[in-house]
């Protein structure tokens, strides 16, 4: 097994993906039909990788040698305490988006709710925010929003496979732009509203082709700025939210001060404040909804 992942490493290095030593595990498993921690005890008591796996293990390195993403070679993407299923026509959630979870679960720690506790997630995307916030909370009530009808299957197919305990969400097309203006009876309810929009400026293509070829471009580019769905989704959260709710979205490093100007012009969204990721680099913004003014 050991000769086999090798292999397999080298021939993933050499089409320059990065990481290849975890990404061949990870196929090995799945053509295999098991999980990584049961390739270990087998590969640590020397056995021999069946013909049938070898064979199927070795188109899928020649898939992943074309960078087609990991996440859709094995059809699943961890985050957090969940496994997400993904694939063509959904964003593949990244690491540094569970921080977003972590805040949030902070917050409403903070905010002692005494009835259950409404969240609106804009861009649900796969529902990673959604889902993982309902997993790990006791009892919330959600509403994740997603415009393409391609991602909102993967969330709901998502949806049906979790145990969400005594949380319930909903995931429902539409627009994060407008969802409070074709949604009036929704104003002012929101405890939280989090957010990963689309913030890649239009002609900022990516590097990597996993992210230029597979992710969806709806996904990915947020305007000429990056920052022109973000501010449409600033005004609509402020519109979402209660007195004293709590506004979060994720955006690149070099976002953090224009999503604080965008969020301190709007009449009642205050505290701002921008935090980094995993690598030291600025990724998300929170801020707090204050007084009582009607926006």
């Amino acid at each position: 097994m050991s000769t086999v992942l090798r292999g397999a490493d080298r021939l993933l290095a050499d089409a320059d993906v990065p990481g290849p030593a975890p990404d061949s595990t990870a196929l090995l498993a799945h053509a295999w039909g098991i999980d990584p921690s049961e390739l270990a005890r087998r590969r640590l008591l020397g056995e021999a990788v069946p013909v049938e796996v070898t064979q199927e293990f070795a188109q899928l390195v020649e898939q992943r040698r074309q960078r087609i993403p990991l996440q859709h070679l094995i059809g699943s993407a961890a985050f957090r305490h969940i496994e997400l299923q993904v694939g063509p026509g959904v964003f593949v959630p990244r690491p540094e988006t569970e921080l977003l979870v972590t805040e949030v679960l902070e917050e409403l720690d903070r905010q002692q709710n005494t009835t259950t506790p409404f969240v609106i997630d804009l861009c649900s995307g796969s529902g990673a925010i959604a889902l993982s916030l309902a997993a790990e909370h006791p009892q919330l009530r959600i509403i994740g929003v997603e415009r393409e009808l391609e991602a909102l299957a993967w969330s709901q197919k998502n949806l049906r496979r979790l145990d969400l305990g005594g949380s319930t969400v909903e995931l429902v097309p539409g627009d994060a732009t407008t969802f409070v203006d074709e949604n009036p009876h929704l104003r002012g309810s929101a405890d939280v509203v989090a957010s990963n929009p689309p913030y890649v400026p239009d002609t900022a293509v990516p590097h990597d082709p996993e992210v230029r070829d597979h992710d969806p471009v709806a996904a990915l580019y947020g305007g000429s700025t990056g920052l022109e769905i973000p501010g449409l989704i600033i005004v609509q959260a402020e519109k979402l939210l209660r007195p004293g709710g709590f506004f979060i979205m994720e955006h690149s490093e070099e976002q953090g001060q224009t999503v604080r100007e965008l969020i301190t012009s709007t009449a009642s969204l205050r505290q701002a404040a921008t935090f980094p990721d995993y690598t030291g680099r600025d990724r998300y913004t929170v801020a707090h909804r204050v007084g009582r003014v009607n926006p």
